[in-house]
């Protein structure tokens, strides 16, 4: 589970690292401090009295390792790092004595002492919603001297006055100039000029494994520097994001949300965005945007006002091991293609239900939900490379990216069990009629008249519509014992179920 950082929510987000210096320290070892540097040297062998007519032996030291010093980034770029503080308002109810969360049906709402002592008061005015005052924190950076500042789209959310406060204890009154949800990026502007600024990373070469400093406000404690290292890139999480995160292990806790994450060279590699966490606070694991994302966002709510995602008008499901065998894959890997909206983008591309999304524009489609984050990111009108497999073999296939409108591809849930086959599916069928077909809309397929056994097992029901096996449409009996013969262990069955359209893997005997 993630959670945003910005104060006045269970969520927290933005990075900031703790360094964490492990010294393995053996006979002879020693760790030698310069300066700000420290430097570990290996253990050095000690060996008994060599006899006369041997030599001595000698201890060869492995080569040393530098830690970083970050004080010249802090001392640099410190100033550029802004801490933003929110006003706004939220609708809350009320009972009939005005007492916000006392109604009946809320918490301790239906305490008789309470009904009691409501009555005793006098006559009840009726119950109803006002606005109640919010308060938030977080932090931001300054990217252009006039004024231009990058934070979080969930710092400034449902947002009436945004001061922002700079290191020379400076204040302004910042506008939003606009905010996008899907990559959780926003943009202030403040009226100040010559401003300090921060540079940002001009390529995407950061490497896990490299430290990492953040500089951001925890509860409102202003230019708060912690370090660490990169845990992880390209990390995308199941929240709807079209993110693929920087996972970092630097310690974030709320006001954190919305602050810069710098490389040693004092450049800005990401804005700190969430956490994983099971409390509030930081339990180990946070989340950066990359820069280079945050920066396309930037650019078109500058530019436009508004910010406009691509979509490919389709639905996605995981491939796990059984769909993995069901397909013939070598591994459990890509974006199973569920559902294709008629007339959309992957329709006129040729996409079909059963294909399997391998690759867009060359990189690599691990998890289902990289599908939806690499085609939101793309611009609307822009043109997709895919490698889709289908029926055993990759097929080319090319799509023109349609508007989104803040709408994309969604991801399906998986769903059901396997279990033990009874004549290997378990299911009894019969064709769509043609009354069928014209009030469902359904052209072709096979009603489920009762489901048992694997099929069962798996979660299909009587009612459901079968239209394909594996990736094969079906439209009778004789083709789905075909089909069913020639599968290994498992199936793949594409069920309608009212307005939904989902692939039940089944595991056959």
């Amino acid at each position: 589970m993630s959670q945003t950082t910005s104060s006045g929510s269970k969520t927290a987000k933005r990075a900031v690292a703790a360094v964490a210096v492990l010294a393995a320290i053996g006979a002879g070892g020693a760790v030698v401090v310069h300066q700000n540097n420290a430097t570990a040297s290996a253990p050095v062998a000690v060996a008994s009295a060599p006899a006369a007519s041997q030599s001595a032996p000698v201890a060869v030291p492995a080569p040393p390792i530098s830690l970083p010093d970050f004080s010249v980034v802090a001392a640099h770029n410190g100033p550029a790092v802004v801490n933003i503080n929110v006003t706004g308002s939220v609708k809350t109810s009320y009972d009939g004595n005005g007492q916000p969360g006392m109604g009946r049906g809320d918490a301790f709402g239906d305490d008789p002492f309470l009904e009691f002592f409501r009555r005793f008061q006098g006559q009840q005015q009726p119950r109803g919603q006002r606005e109640m005052p919010t308060h938030g924190l977080g932090s931001g950076f300054i990217i252009s001297a006039d004024g231009i500042i990058l934070t979080n789209a969930h710092v400034v959310r449902d947002a009436r006055e945004v001061t922002v406060k700079l290191t020379d204890r400076r204040e302004f009154r910042a506008k939003v100039l606009g905010s996008d949800p899907k990559t959780d990026v926003a943009v202030l502007k403040i009226d100040a000029k010559n401003l300090p600024v921060v540079p940002l990373a001009k390529a995407d070469n950061l490497k896990v494994g490299e430290w990492v400093l953040a500089i951001g406000s925890p509860y409102g404690l202003d230019n708060t520097v912690t370090a660490g290292v990169v845990s992880a890139k390209g990390r995308t999480l199941p929240d709807d994001s079209y993110v693929p995160f920087i996972q970092t292990d630097v310690a974030v806790n709320p006001g954190n949300s919305g602050g810069p994450l710098f490389n040693t060279r004092g450049e800005v590699v990401g804005i700190n965005s969430q956490i994983y966490s099971q409390t509030g606070g930081y339990q180990g694991l946070s989340f950066a945007i990359p820069i280079d994302v945050a920066t396309k966002i930037k650019d078109q709510i500058v530019s436009k006002g508004k910010v406009e995602h691509a979509k490919l008008g389709v639905t996605v499901q995981e491939i796990d091991q059984s769909f993995a065998d069901s397909f013939n894959l070598a591994t459990p890997e890509g974006a199973l293609v569920a559902n294709v909206e008629r007339g959309g983008p992957g329709d006129k591309a040729g996409l079909r239900p059963g294909d399997v999304v391998r690759s867009v524009n060359g990189q690599k489609i691990v998890s289902s939900i990289d599908l939806p984050a690499m085609v939101g990111l793309a611009e609307p009108g822009s043109k997709i490379a895919m490698e889709v497999w289908r029926n055993g073999k990759l097929v080319a296939l090319t799509a023109t990216l349609g508007n989104a409108s803040d709408k994309v591809a969604a991801v399906a849930a998986e769903r059901g069990d396997q279990g033990a086959a009874k004549l290997r599916l378990g299911l009894s069928l019969r064709p769509l009629d043609q009354m069928e077909k014209r009030q469902s809309g359904i052209p072709g397929g096979l009603v489920i008249e009762d489901a048992a056994g694997a099929a069962a097992n798996a979660g299909i029901e009587p009612g459901d519509v079968l239209l394909s096996v594996n990736g094969l449409a079906v439209n009778s009996v004789e083709q789905v014992r075909q089909v069913v013969g020639k599968a290994g262990k498992s199936v793949a069955l594409l069920i309608q179920r009212g307005d939904e359209r989902i692939f039940i893997p089944v595991r056959l005997g």
